[in-house]
């Protein structure tokens, strides 16, 4: 009898072990990503813990560079839609294309996808008439302290040139690229050839395509062959900068056969006519760089793997000077330079419109973003790294999860 009793009290001290175990791991399992492995409860946000799990799967950084916040919010500048102040070579098209009578009007003509989809659906930073503002904290004001800041979540003094060369400093992208739950699913496109650098290619091991000399497969589809070809024979424009139309194809042609959860994608355009004074080219190009971004939101949306679970970033490097002369240039003498944009929708992202009268954020913290939306704590590894922007749902800088 007690034989009996003693054994029916170590079968039910067994199930209970078991049905705790799978308890827990059932719990554990709940927050792990879509593509596999697991998500530590420790460096998911809380916001993620509140309402069960980040439904964020991927995370796209795409940055127009250059592209100013006043363009981006108050439309296109009506004085500068000439030839005198503008450059422009048809003054009558232009103006039928971009001029409209109010700021909300012109600025939904120029990028209607950031405006009708973007702001609607998630939020938008930087509009300084209603008390946001955004800018970078590096004090150079140009292209590559800019890359370098948003994506390693701080500026480096060192980094004070567009040639400065290999980035001695670990971006978020390397970073998540050695984490084993998003390894070789981490891509970089982007125009200018630069960003071989930013990405210190040689060391990171990340797979990245930028500029026009590009490696290509040995066999290639019909299409991949024709845009190797027009890559190989097309005049260029800018030596170290491709044609953003090239990188965007080349870019669908990847997405296509890849499914990558971390993505950065460098559109130029915007800049290299800024430089050039063409302003009638810089609204074309910030006009299709949008329809660019609509067209990659669109296509990841159609992937299982990606609908209602991809995030985008859209921002820009640095802003650029004002008035009738000084919007060609940036860099660190030139007022204004400092002031961005950002934009963020997502499924964890609420439809908050314009942010109004809200604290001042960072390019800065456009890194520990990325990787807090994979449920990654980015300031675990280095914490003089920026704070997330607050951008997921009641997820606030108080309840952000600090770094260890």
């Amino acid at each position: 009898m007690k034989a009996r009793l003693a054994a029916s009290l170590a079968i039910l001290v067994t199930l209970f072990l078991l049905t705790a175990y799978l308890s827990a791991r059932i719990s554990r399992e709940k927050t792990g990503p879509l593509f596999g492995g697991m998500i530590d409860p420790h460096v998911v946000p809380a916001s993620a813990k509140e309402s069960g799990e980040l439904k964020t799967r991927a995370v796209v950084l795409i940055v127009l560079d250059g592209l100013r916040w006043q363009e981006v919010f108050d439309g296109p500048d009506h004085a500068l839609m000439d030839e005198k102040h503008g450059g422009a070579q048809d003054v009558k098209q232009l103006r039928k294309d971009f001029w409209r009578d109010t700021p909300a009007e012109g600025r939904q003509t120029l990028m209607p996808f950031l405006w009708s989809v973007v702001a609607k659906q998630g939020e938008i930073y930087g509009n300084q008439h209603k008390g946001s503002i955004a800018q970078v904290t590096n004090g150079m004001k140009f292209s590559y302290p800019g890359y370098n800041e948003m994506t390693t979540g701080q500026p480096d003094k060192r980094i004070d040139s567009n040639e400065y060369g290999p980035n001695p400093n670990t971006t978020v992208f390397e970073w998540l690229n050695n984490e084993p739950d998003f390894h070789d699913q981490v891509a970089v496109f982007a125009t200018w050839n630069a960003f071989n650098d930013i990405f210190n290619v040689k060391r990171s091991g990340l797979f990245v395509r930028a500029g026009w000399d590009l490696p290509w497969a040995q066999q290639l589809t019909p299409r991949e062959q024709l845009l190797k070809t027009l890559y190989e024979t097309t005049t260029r424009v800018e030596d170290d900068d491709v044609f953003d139309s090239f990188t965007q194809q080349d870019l669908l042609d990847y997405i296509g056969t890849h499914s990558p959860r971390v993505l950065f994608v460098g559109y130029g355009g915007t800049d290299d006519w800024a430089h050039e004074g063409k302003y009638d080219l810089v609204l074309q190009a910030a006009h299709q760089d949008d329809q660019f971004i609509s067209e990659l939101w669109n296509t990841m949306q159609s992937v299982p793997a990606y609908h209602d679970k991809v995030t985008f970033i859209v921002t820009t490097d640095h802003g650029r000077g004002s008035g009738l002369e000084q919007w060609k240039n940036h860099d660190r003498d030139i007022d204004g330079a400092e002031n961005i944009w950002i934009g963020i929708i997502g499924p964890d992202t609420p439809p908050l419109g314009e942010m109004t009268n809200i604290p001042r954020v960072t390019q800065s913290q456009i890194a520990a973003t990325i990787a807090a939306l994979l449920g990654q704590d980015y300031r675990a590894t280095d914490p003089r790294a920026a704070l997330p922007l607050p951008v997921a749902r009641r997820w606030t800088g108080s309840n952000i999860p600090p770094a260890k």
